[in-house]
C-alpha cells in the first residue's frame, strides 16, 4: 500500500471519528438518562483523543498537506437532529437517541474493519486496532443501553 493510499485510509477514519464525536455530543446534550449522558460524553471525548491520535499518523506519514477534513455538525440528509420533548415523552426520545448511537457506531464498526484489511504499515495498524477495539468496546456497550432504555 502506497503512502498516498494510507493517507487516504486515516483520513476516512478520521471523518468516521468526528461524525462519531458529533453524534455522541449531540445525543449527551439531548438525552435525559444522567448515567447515559455521562457515557456518551465519555464516548465523545474518546473520540477527540482518536482524532488527536490519527491526526499524529498523518502528519508523521507526511500527509499533513492533504486537505483538511471539514469538520462541520452538519447531519447527513437521512438524519434528524434530537429534539428535546416533554417529560412524558423522555424515554421514548431517550430510546431513539441510543439507537441512533448504536447505527453510527454500527458504521464506525465496518469503517475500521475494512481500514483493518488493508495492508497498513505496522505503526499505523497498531493505532488502528487498538482504536478498533475500544469502539467495539463501545458498540457492545451501547447496544447494552439500547436493550435497557
Amino acid at each position: 500500500m502506497d503512502n498516498n493510499e494510507v493517507i487516504a485510509a486515516v483520513n476516512g477514519l478520521i471523518a468516521t471519528c468526528t461524525r462519531g464525536r458529533d453524534k455522541f455530543r449531540d445525543a449527551a446534550e439531548n438525552i435525559q438518562n444522567n448515567e447515559f449522558r455521562r457515557l456518551l460524553n465519555i464516548f465523545s471525548q474518546q473520540r477527540v483523543q482518536f482524532i488527536t491520535e490519527l491526526k499524529a499518523e498523518m502528519h508523521r506519514l507526511r500527509g499533513d498537506n492533504v486537505a483538511e477534513i471539514q469538520e462541520t455538525r452538519d447531519l447527513p440528509d437521512n438524519t434528524v437532529p434530537f429534539k428535546r420533548s416533554t417529560p412524558t415523552k423522555s424515554i421514548v426520545r431517550d430510546e431513539g437517541i441510543i439507537a441512533e448511537c448504536q447505527r453510527e457506531e454500527e458504521t464506525a464498526v465496518n469503517d475500521y474493519q475494512e481500514a483493518l484489511k488493508a495492508d497498513l504499515p505496522l505503526d499505523v495498524q497498531y493505532v488502528v486496532k487498538r482504536q478498533y477495539m475500544d469502539i467495539k468496546d463501545a458498540y457492545d456497550r451501547i447496544r447494552i443501553l439500547q436493550r435497557a432504555a
